[in-house]
This record gives structure tokens, sequence and C-alpha cells, in this order.
């Protein structure tokens, strides 16, 4: 009982030093951390006045050089942010301050040099050639930039002097509170010397059992890793398969069965070209089987343009994608609505897109219900986007199977070009599918 009531003792007296030590340390800190933040938006801001200088004046120039308008949508843009950027930094420095008398003077020659562009551009617009080339080959645009970046230069190497400062602040507290909470640590040990050898057997069971649960836990994860990387693997060779046989059997049925059929026709038009006198009854049977032979051709056409579409190889997407629009509104019935612009993918990007575009069609015309449909395909710089909304019944896609609808295999091939799908759909509200494929990607599976 003596010794417990000692270590109790000594416990509440290590906790209120412990507690003391941590309040001081964490008052101090969080001062020397808002004094960092402060001075990071500082130097951030400086930074981003700078940048925006820079880019009016490539805007300004850009467009004094060319005379294309176009140069002036960034400079319109830097020059409004300027302004911003120098509120911003007005609200970061007391008054009276070395930094507000360097801002104050940065200010001035942001404005200057604002007003030199500003006529600069005003003479160009005006067709005032020489006056605009005479303020452009003085060194009045230079001197200007020159003393914007000395002063920004200064405001920046305040706040990285200030954020050096109050790193040092929270390095010094951090130093105090390890020796304190090093002491109070001891006194701890010291304290509850009794319990732990009491608990130590039971600590060490519980440590063992942690590391055997972990271990396990690790060896799921990766046999998980493993397991979905396979999965993954696997899919995507049936993919690969899957258009492999698609292309082949469209190679077959071209080759095999469209040269029976046009064989087939060729004999029946000889036939109908030889029997002149004919009865009505021959005759009427010969046209049926020329309409019949025409029916086989087209449908073999159909099947080999969905197994494979040689429109994309011989007219590019933005034609494949129409055609196939065209015949699907025609078989179901529903309108189509096609804005498509032309991108440049590869080909097995191009087929992505197709067969994305094409397996939404299935669906619709088997689930949604639908009157309308927009097909959407849209150029960005890095990515192109595909769009295929409807209107019909719609359904909720958090109570969908993953594999319904053909969802995961569309999401597994723009995956496996590096994209991305999403689907948005609500109950009566219709369904949106927007597929996003990068420019530049290296497939890690078949496209399609």
């Amino acid at each position: 009982m003596p010794r417990l009531a000692i270590s109790l003792i000594l416990a509440v007296m290590a906790a209120g030093v412990l507690i003391g030590i941590n309040e001081t340390g964490y008052d101090q800190s969080s001062r020397a951390l808002q004094r960092i933040e402060g001075y990071t938006r500082t130097r951030n801001a400086v930074s981003g006045l700078l940048l925006h200088v820079l880019d009016a004046e490539t805007g300004s120039r850009g467009y004094l050089l060319t005379g294309d308008p176009r140069y002036l949508d960034p400079y319109n843009a830097a020059t409004a942010e300027i302004s911003q950027n120098l509120d911003s930094l007005r609200s970061s420095y007391p008054p009276d301050t070395p930094e507000s008398l360097t801002l104050n003077q940065l200010s001035r020659n942001v404005q200057r040099k604002l007003a030199e562009m500003d006529l600069s551009v005003r003479m160009r617009k005006q067709g005032n050639e020489e006056a605009w080339k005479f303020v452009l080959m003085t060194d009045v645009g230079k001197e200007h930039m020159d003393a914007i970046r000395e002063q920004a230069g200064k405001l920046i190497l305040s706040a990285t002097e200030g954020m050096t400062a109050a790193q040092g602040q929270v390095q010094h507290t951090l130093q105090l509170a390890r020796f304190g909470i090093l002491g109070v640590a001891l006194a701890a040990l010291f304290a509850f010397y009794l319990y732990l050898r009491q608990t130590t057997r039971l600590k060490l069971a519980g440590e063992q059992q942690q590391a055997a649960l972990q271990q396990e836990r690790d060896l799921l994860e990766t046999q998980v890793r493993e397991r979905t990387a396979s999965l993954a693997q696997l899919a995507t060779h049936l993919q690969q398969v899957r258009e492999d046989e698609r292309g082949h059997l469209a190679r077959e049925l071209h080759d095999e069965l469209g040269a029976l059929l046009t064989a087939a026709k060729l004999d029946v038009a000889r036939l109908k070209s030889r029997l002149e006198s004919q009865p009505p009854e021959v005759g009427q049977r010969l046209q049926h089987l020329t309409e019949t032979l025409n029916s086989g051709i087209a449908l073999k056409r159909r099947i080999i343009e969905d197994l494979r579409p040689s429109s994309l190889a011989n007219l590019g997407l933005t034609a494949s994608l129409e055609i196939l629009a065209r015949e699907f509104s025609e078989r179901s019935g529903i309108e189509i609505a096609s804005s498509l612009e032309n991108v440049e993918l590869d080909e097995s990007a191009q087929l992505t897109v197709y067969r994305i575009v094409q397996e939404s069609l299935t669906n619709i015309g088997k689930y949604a219900d639908a009157n309308q449909i927009d097909i959407g395909v849209r150029d960005y710089p890095n990515h192109v986007e595909v769009e295929i909304k409807d209107d019909g019944k719609g359904f909720e896609p958090a109570a969908v199977k993953p594999s319904t609808h053909g969802l995961a295999g569309m999401r597994h091939r723009v995956e496996a070009a590096g994209g991305k799908l999403s689907v948005n759909s609500r109950p009566g509200a219709g369904t949106r599918i927007v597929a996003v494929l990068p420019k530049a990607t290296t497939p890690t599976a078949v496209p399609a």
C-alpha cells in the first residue's frame, strides 16, 4: 500500500508537469506556426504578383508582336489578378514598417509597368506602329521589371527570414518539450515500476498477438492485391481475346461468306439473263432470291461492322460514330443528336471510344425506354471527353450490380486506357455516362 500511494502521488505530479509542458509548448508552437502560415501566404502572394506581372507582359508583347487579340486574354486576366494581389499584400504588412515601404515602392512600379503596357496595347489597337514600337524598344519596361523583381525579392527574403525565425522558435520549443517530457517520462517509469512488473507479460503477449494479427492482415492484403491484379490481367486478356475473335470472325465473314453470297448473286443474275422467256413464277422466284441475297449481304455487312467496324479505319472516329448513331436510330426509332468534335487519338483509343458509345446505345435500347439520346465527343488539350445522355427511365446506380448493363466492361475498357468512367442516373431522370480518356498514355490493356 505505501508503494502504491507513492506511485499514485508521483504519477499525479508527473501528469501535472507533463500537462504544463505540453500546454506551454503547444501555445508557443501555435503562435509560431501562425506566423509561418502568414509568412507563407505573403511569400506566395508576392510570387503570384510577380508571376501575374510576367504573364501580363508576355501577353502584351505577344499582342504587340503578332497583333493576335487572343494574347489579350492572358493579359487582361493577369492585370485583373494584380490588383487583388496588391490588396492582399497591403493587409499583410502593418503601416510604417520597412516591408510596408518596400510594398509601396513595389505598388508604384507595378502601376507604372501596367500603365506602360496599357499604353503600348492601346497604341497597337489604334494602329500607331511607330509609337508602340518606340515604347517597346526603350528600356523603360526593363527598368520597371528590374525594380519590381528587386522589391519583390526583398519582400520574399523578408518573409523567408520571418519563416526561418518562426521555425527556429518551433524547434526551440520542441527541444524544451523534449527534455521536459524526458524527465517526466523517467519519473513516470520509476513511479509505475511495480505496476509494469506485473503487466509486462500481458503487454508482451498483447504485442505478440497484435504482431501476429498485423502479419496476417498484411498477408491478406498482399493476397488481395495479387488476386486483384490477376483478375485485372485476366479481364484484359479476355477482352483482347474477344477483340481478336471478333476481328477473326469479321474477316471470315467478309472473305468466306461474302464471297459465297456474291457468287450466288452473280449466278442468279446469269440465270435471269439466260432465261429470256421464263414463266412469270420463275421470274418472281429469281427476283425474290436476288432480294434475299441482297438482304443476306446487308446483314453480313452489319454483323461485320458490329464485330470490327471497318469505317473506323477507313473514315475515322467521327464518321464511324455518325454511322453508328444513324443506324441505331433507324433500327430503334430513337432520335439521336450528335455533337462530335474531331479528336486526335491513336487507333486503340479510338476503338475504346467507339465501343463505349456502342455499348451505351445497346444498353439504352434494351433498358432505358428513351425517346432522345445525346452523344458528345469533346476535345481538350490533354484529354478527350465522351458523353452519352438519354431521357429514359434511369436507375439507381448504388442498387445495381457492378456487372449489370455492361458497366463493368465499359469501366474496365476506360481504366485500361488510363481514363475514368462516371455514371450518373436517377429513376425517372435518365442516365448520363461520361468517359474521360487521356490523349497521351500507354494503355495497359486491350483497346476497346
